[in-house]
């Protein structure tokens, strides 16, 4: 019974996974664009933009050392992708976690629950571009091989477990955050090759949440790059 347990457990994430990836490629087909509506926030050399849509940002603060991390405060919105976008973190924006990485900064991300569903799960992911998985040669990840800023952690969900290959993903749980309240993640970003963008999905899962998406959002196999 704990082996069935356990397989239809990887079914349902795996599941889930696909089934971003299809929300994901079609928004990008669809040709999600900068609006006016979008914010930029700009601290300590990087620049944090929300308009890939899905969430809203509201405030930030810090440089990105581990005692003074950046604090990205946002609402999430939608029950689709909410990407952030990153640039500014070439060779010269330095290590601020003095980790052994060519590039890296602490961050803190208060996030609040604006979907009509509570969220059980709370994933991040990194990526070079929107709508490709980030692979071991790429350089970015949350401090791997490192201790710095470890363990990565929240105030409402109780683990933290990261995939390094073949993708580069934190996933918050043991917790359960109702809408309309908030939380926060504390994580590092490090790269040993930066690319001046990069990309920060925030993905979540609820106890009902995904089946009831419509068939709609699957795109053909074909469609995507």
């Amino acid at each position: 019974m704990a082996t069935s347990g356990r397989r239809a457990e990887i079914g349902h994430r795996a599941a889930a996974r696909l089934r971003w990836t299809g929300v994901l490629v079609l928004g990008l087909l669809l040709g999600w664009l900068p609006g006016a509506a979008a914010r930029e926030l700009h601290l300590g050399g990087l620049t944090f933009s929300d308009e890939l849509g899905g969430f809203r940002l509201l405030a930030g603060r810090g440089s990105g050392t581990l005692a003074d991390p950046f604090v990205l405060e946002e609402e999430i919105t939608d029950d689709g992708p909410a990407i952030l976008a990153i640039r500014g973190m070439r060779h010269r924006f330095g290590n601020r976690i003095s980790s052994q990485h060519a590039v890296g900064f602490a961050l803190t991300k208060i996030v609040r629950n604006r979907t009509s569903q509570a969220w059980s799960l709370f994933t991040l992911e990194l990526r070079e571009f929107a709508d490709l998985q980030s692979p071991f040669g790429d350089g970015l990840s949350f401090g791997q091989a490192s201790s710095a800023g470890r363990p990565f952690r929240s105030d409402r969900f109780a683990e933290a477990a990261e995939v390094r290959e073949p993708y580069d993903e934190v996933q918050f749980s043991g917790g359960l955050l109702a809408p309309g309240e908030r939380a926060a993640f504390h994580l590092v970003v490090t790269d040993t090759t930066p690319r001046s963008q990069f990309f920060l999905l925030q993905k979540r899962d609820s106890p009902l949440a995904l089946e009831a998406w419509p068939d709609a959002l699957w795109v053909p196999a074909a469609a995507r790059r």
